[in-house]
């Protein structure tokens, strides 16, 4: 299948590319960077994608990947309008067979920076809306929301003992997930699953269900 990917140059996004790549599938990636990867089956556009009138043509995209994002930089633009564009540039055709957004785990609790969180907030809402509209081509739509992640973006944390110790306080399996566990949720409600739409698939190591009950002895 012809997949699209955005932000294929590290992290989650050149996970799930390597991943579909090694199951034979066409990637076509999109990302600000240069690409970091070289494969037969793979296409790179160096272009961000709040610059929409440099996006690519491109036709016959079967699945959608809207892995592009940030933190605390034009959060709701990159995050949030630049995802919505892509999606209505690329996923809503009948050639499509699935649209996953990747979103965040602070969609769902709020634990995170204001305009990142509202961004991915409104990721929850739009892949619902999309998931009623590519449901006329059998297609599905879905949001893969995960919790900690062990990328480049998240050293700052994962490179201090301290701050670290605290988060793992917080999770109970006690560690983030690879970005090659990412990709394979990626893959299941891409292209194993056909069925379930419209849903925000929580994957956070059980942090969200961390709580501590209070009561008297």
């Amino acid at each position: 299948m012809k997949i699209l990917i955005t932000g294929t140059t590290q992290g989650i996004g050149r996970a799930i590319a390597e991943l579909f790549l090694e199951r034979g599938h066409t990637v076509v990636g999109i990302d600000r960077r240069p690409a970091s990867m070289t494969h037969e089956s793979y296409t790179h556009y160096e272009c961000d994608v709040r610059d929409y009138d440099r996006l690519p043509a491109l036709s016959g995209i079967e699945i959608l990947i809207n892995n592009a994002g940030t933190q605390n930089e034009a959060d709701i633009d990159i995050n949030l309008k630049a995802l919505i564009h892509m999606t209505e540039t690329y996923g809503i055709t009948p050639a499509i067979k699935s649209v996953l957004h990747i979103g965040s785990a602070s969609a769902h609790t709020g634990a995170e920076f204001p305009e990142y969180c509202a961004s991915k907030g409104g990721v929850l809402a739009y892949t619902k809306n999309v998931a009623m509209r590519v449901a006329k081509y059998g297609a599905t739509c879905n949001s893969l929301d995960p919790g900690g992640v062990l990328t480049p973006l998240n050293e700052c944390v994962m490179n201090d003992p301290e701050l670290w110790a605290e988060i793992m306080n917080e999770t109970p399996l006690k560690r983030w997930a690879t970005p090659r566990e990412i990709a394979e949720w990626a893959y299941f409600l891409t292209v194993t699953n056909a069925f379930c739409t419209g849903q925000s698939i929580l994957v956070d190591g059980g942090e969200a269900i961390n709580y501590h009950f209070v009561w008297k002895d």
